[in-house]
């Protein structure tokens, strides 16, 4: 018996398609379509108050067998579509005739959740893959750059591909480590630095200081990866939301990565901070605060990083009701749209005062 994602798969046709696909990506991985491909699986520190992901789960790690044995199954996978394509006269592209008729061969892909992951894959080029779970860079460096040059080699259309990673971890591999790795074709990481307060930092048990945030985030540039860090408007509540803001923006400044994305702080139920908030022990900022928050943070922010708000949590509204911010994933590049998103917060605020949003029903939908 194999288990993918809930479906129990019990013939040797569905054992041979079998590759596992975890569940979480960065947003701009899935509005890109990218192969999503399971290095490990779940979080190796997983003690973070704020995340609810893998708390009721185990990290593991996996083998150079295992995850070659999935990059092969989704090459032949590849392979039969594009022959079967070819057979019906498409010249390999994939379209609606040839995903029917490779359904009509193996009727078992129909509950097969990591097929439609390829399909879409394909169809829009083949071009990005993801590295699952939470910090792929855990692996020892020798097998990840053995697993990242097989499949470079299996999959030459691939022009990006990304990770999760930690600051931790990032700082205590050496430069010539990542180098390695980063030759061997891993692109892009995205770090979850959250907050650059160090006392936020200990109370929401991240297991990182501000200055290893910069220190794994300026060796990572320099082994040549691109850097995406994540922040969280909110986190620290009405307690911390200045020092918050402020250290957020002096760390930031003092790595500068290529892309800064904005994640607001939400209690997760099944979280540890979601006690506290339940219990009346954090008090979280309304939709004001907030923004009073993201001013201070980006008014102190020195950086040539491109600044977004590309997911749904960045609610804040103008006048007129629309978002305030663009959520694509490139954002506002810094320092030459500062101006511009600094303008973006007052028109924000100024919409704020006139009409308050009920912050906490957001939240909790």
């Amino acid at each position: 018996m194999i288990r993918q994602e809930g479906v129990v798969m019990e013939t040797e046709e569905q054992k041979n398609f079998f590759f596992e696909t975890g569940i979480y990506r960065p947003p701009s991985e899935g509005g890109s379509y990218s192969l999503l491909l399971r290095f490990t699986r779940n979080c190796p520190w997983n003690q973070c108050t704020f995340c609810s992901m893998y708390k009721d789960e185990i990290f593991s790690m996996r083998s150079v067998e295992e995850i070659k044995g999935d990059i092969d199954t989704i090459a032949c996978l590849c392979d039969e579509l594009k022959d079967i394509s070819w057979k019906l006269g498409f010249a390999g592209e994939i379209n609606k005739p040839v995903i029917i008729e490779m359904i009509e061969r193996h009727p078992m892909l129909n509950v097969h959740q990591g097929f439609i992951m390829v399909l879409n894959w394909l169809i829009v080029g083949a071009k990005t893959a993801f590295l699952q779970d939470a910090n792929s860079l855990q692996m020892k460096s020798d097998r990840l750059v053995e697993v990242l040059k097989y499949l470079r080699q299996k999959f030459p259309s691939l022009e990006r591909v990304t990770s999760y990673a930690r600051s931790k971890t990032l700082a205590k591999k050496s430069l010539e480590e990542l180098k390695a790795i980063y030759e061997a074709g891993l692109d892009r990481l995205h770090v979850g630095l959250e907050t650059g307060d160090d006392e936020l930092l200990k109370i929401v048990k991240k297991g990182v200081t501000g200055q290893e945030h910069i220190d794994g985030g300026r060796k990572a540039m320099e082994a040549g990866f691109q850097l995406s860090e994540y922040w969280m408007p909110g986190l620290g509540g009405k307690s911390f939301w200045e020092q918050h803001a402020r250290n957020t923006a002096r760390v930031l400044s003092g790595m500068n990565p290529h892309y800064i994305r904005s994640r607001p702080f939400v209690p997760s139920p099944g979280s540890p901070i979601f006690d506290s908030y339940a219990d009346k022990e954090l008090q979280l900022l309304n939709g004001e605060e907030q923004l009073a928050e993201l001013k201070v943070m980006i008014e102190e922010l020195d950086v040539t990083s491109k600044v977004c708000f590309d997911h749904a949590g960045n609610y804040w509204r103008n006048k007129k009701g629309y978002l305030l911010f663009a959520q694509d994933y490139e954002g506002y590049k810094f320092p030459e749209q500062k101006p511009k998103v600094l303008s973006l917060i007052e028109e924000g605020l100024e919409a704020q005062r006139i009409t308050p949003h009920n912050t906490e029903l957001l939240r909790m939908i």
